[in-house]
């Protein structure tokens, strides 16, 4: 038998694994070798590349022999056994950091909230009660507790009257609570299930809105002739910011270059800038435009109100506005696809009671660290199943604030902005929808944006997203009910819109997996099942994954972070229900500027030569202003010195949880032990602030 061909990728690619094994257990790197060495190896290597393999070898199967295989599973061993040996030190590095993070930590007072005072006050009362179980434990009391009656010692007779409270007062009341929670728990999650089928029914009937009208890409109208520009209709797009220094050029420069004829748009730069530096910068950017000839306009209020609402409220004022049928809000930091109003706009033809056309956004760091990746699996599930089921069913869903377009006589119908929430998109889509207006969902339609990478951005942006829809349905709650839209319609924005899933998810997922499981160990009459600790919410979590499969091997930290996130929603839920504290702040989300900006600056480049035809836009008077101008850049504010914080809420419930997991292991109960062990770590690490964007 002749041996077989000798195989020439499989020695190729065993090389490389080679060399990367080396270099990750090898404590010191190697010596060079000497140059007779390196010409000899090169030149084997040399050999080994570029020998041709032959048809015959080439047409055959190029499985690895049992040899090779036992090779490849050491080589796998190896760089298991060099990540295990660097666990110790990243830990190490782990603790360093947080130590660091504690003695670093501002010692300005702030303002105590009502919640964290609670918080505290739970914590105190849990270490006492951590302390008596372990004195009753090793005194033996657990085993055989101890009677008021035959109690000697003043201790004895404290554990044995904590007892008798605890079994006739504190566990029914609790239970209570728990079953409440329960109850809430399973409703939430029948509602999501159901989401998840009707997405089902989507992807297996393959359905989504059509368009009437087909506008075709720039090069088919080219192949095909001359572009009748009347059938375009006129469009005003609005890209509202306020201190964007570090997104601004790529979002005006995505929007200008829509593939839309420039004479049927106009870009409204909507800017409530406080810096001078930025708007100096914004003004170059858009004159730049201008030249290209773009049909673009500065704006910048002089008394800035309402923040975002009033922003747009202001644009929405300007006697040329009148001649624009559509108008497309992106925020900021969104950068939309050249095509973005041709596959959007179509939609409106033949649909006159159609108000909004509601893109879906895409994100361009949704890898860029833990955070990032948990924010994409929540996000992804939103709009791939929340808003295309809500879209597709009932023809309604919330206003995503950005990457959506608008009829303007629907926004004029149902009011326009108003300025007396924090959530003005959500605001307005319920207005419209209660005025007989009906809203689509592209799912296949992306728009580039980003997300936040601090923990510090992401707490303020939920903050913002849980409070103002308690605003919202504190002010819209008789209008609901008063208007003409059919039962169902009303039903569905009062139980599932606002209460189930603005008001019931962050209460329970609060006060159930924060409040009432620690207190259920420190309880033990009051019983909360193991399939509500752990099975359900496995299942639910494994279903809110689904829109993002890549990211299933974050299943248990998106668990985990999702229940830390419900202090700060259940927080948000309950200062807007009640107008506590800054429920009505509106703080813009620090972005970093990571964006598709070369492709940008790549079509900017290709773009001809300025071609000034519309005599009625402002320009800037030269090259050399535009030039100091853009000195600016590198002009930088000086400004606070940026660090990492420390969060007394989630700090305080993490001290709870793990008294708690203690007094669990205690009571021998395994699987909430682990879960409260692994929740309170959580806690811990984020109330370090451990997770997102580190700060050296």
């Amino acid at each position: 038998m002749s041996p077989p061909p000798p195989n020439y990728e499989f020695q190729e690619w065993w090389n490389k694994e080679r060399f990367k094994a080396q270099g990750l257990l090898s404590p010191y790197p190697s010596p060079p070798p000497p140059p007779a060495a390196v010409d000899a190896s090169a030149d084997a290597a040399a050999v080994d590349v570029s020998t041709p393999t032959t048809p015959a070898a080439a047409g055959k199967s190029r499985g690895r022999s049992p040899r090779q295989l036992s090779w490849l599973l050491l080589l796998r061993l190896h760089h298991s056994a060099a990540i295990l040996a660097s666990l110790p030190s990243r830990f190490l590095t782990l603790l360093r950091t947080a130590a660091r993070r504690i003695s670093t930590a501002t010692r300005r007072p702030s303002p105590v909230s009502r919640l964290y005072r609670l918080i505290r006050a739970f914590l105190v009362l849990a270490v006492v009660l951590l302390a008596l179980e372990l004195v009753a434990y090793f005194k033996g009391w657990h085993f055989s507790p101890p009677s008021y009656a035959l109690s000697a010692e003043a201790l004895e007779i404290v554990y044995a009257n904590w007892l008798l409270i605890r079994a006739r007062y504190l566990a029914p009341p609790v239970q209570m609570m728990v079953n409440v929670c329960i109850v809430l728990f399973l409703v939430q999650s029948v509602d999501r299930v159901v989401l998840v089928l009707g997405c089902f029914y989507i992807r297996l009937r393959g359905v989504k809105p059509v368009a009437a009208v087909d506008y075709g890409s720039q090069a088919d109208l080219e192949v095909g002739g001359a572009v009748n520009v009347e059938d375009y209709p006129m469009v005003l797009l609005q890209i509202p910011m306020c201190n964007e220094r570090e997104v601004y050029q790529q979002s005006i420069a995505a929007v200008c270059i829509q593939d839309w004829p420039r004479e049927r748009m106009l870009i409204q730069v909507l800017d409530d800038s406080d810096d001078m530096d930025v708007q100096n910068l914004i003004k170059a950017e858009v004159q730049k435009w201008q030249q290209k000839g773009v049909r673009i306009l500065y704006r910048h209020r002089l008394i800035r109100t309402g923040y975002k609402a009033g922003n747009l409220k202001s644009a929405m004022s300007c006697d040329y506005v009148k001649d624009y049928e559509f108008v497309a809000i992106f925020d900021a930091d969104f950068q939309p696809a050249p095509d973005f109003l041709k596959k959007t706009i179509p939609h409106f033809k033949g649909n006159d009671d159609l108000a909004l056309v509601q893109a879906r956004w895409a994100f361009v760091n949704k890898d860029e660290n833990l955070l990032t990746r948990l924010q994409n699996i929540n996000l992804s599930f939103h709009f791939e199943v929340e808003q295309q089921v809500n879209g597709i069913f009932i023809n309604f869903f919330g206003f995503n604030g950005t990457a959506g377009v608008w009829r303007i006589k629907a926004l004029e119908e149902s009011g326009g902005w108003l300025e007396r929430t924090t959530v003005e998109d959500m605001d307005i889509a319920v207005r419209a929808h209660l005025c007989g207006w009906k809203f689509i969902f592209l799912n296949d339609v992306k728009c580039l944006c980003e997300l936040p990478e601090s923990y510090e951005a992401y707490k303020k942006q939920q903050h913002r997203w849980h409070s103002g829809p308690m605003q919202l349905l504190r002010m819209c709650f008789l209008d609901i009910l008063r208007s003409k839209v059919s039962f169902s319609k009303k039903a569905n924005l009062i139980f599932l819109f606002f209460l189930l899933r603005k008001l019931i998810l962050p209460f329970y997922s609060f006060t159930l997996f924060c409040i009432i499981l620690p207190l259920s160990m420190f309880l033990p009459e009051a019983h909360l099942p193991a399939w509500v600790v752990c099975y359900v919410p496995g299942i639910m979590s494994v279903i809110s994954i689904l829109p993002a499969p890549r990211s299933f091997p974050f299943i248990v930290p998106y668990l985990l972070f999702e229940n830390t996130m419900s202090v700060t929603k259940f927080n948000a839920m309950i200062s807007g229900l009640f107008k506590f504290g800054s429920s009505y702040e509106w703080i813009v989300t620090k972005k970093l500027g990571r964006s598709s900006e070369a492709d940008l600056v790549a079509y900017v480049e290709q773009d001809p030569e300025p071609s000034i035809e519309d005599g009625n836009i402002h320009r800037s008077s030269s090259e050399s202003g535009l030039a100091e101008l853009n000195k600016l850049e590198v002009t930088k504010k000086a400004g606070k010195t940026k660090r990492n914080r420390l969060y007394r809420k989630e700090l305080a419930l993490a001290f709870i949880l793990l008294t708690a997991s203690v007094r669990s292991l205690l009571s021998a109960q395994g699987i909430h032990f682990y879960f409260l062990l692994f929740q309170g770590i959580t806690f811990l690490a984020v109330g370090l602030d451990l997770i997102g964007e580190q700060v050296s």
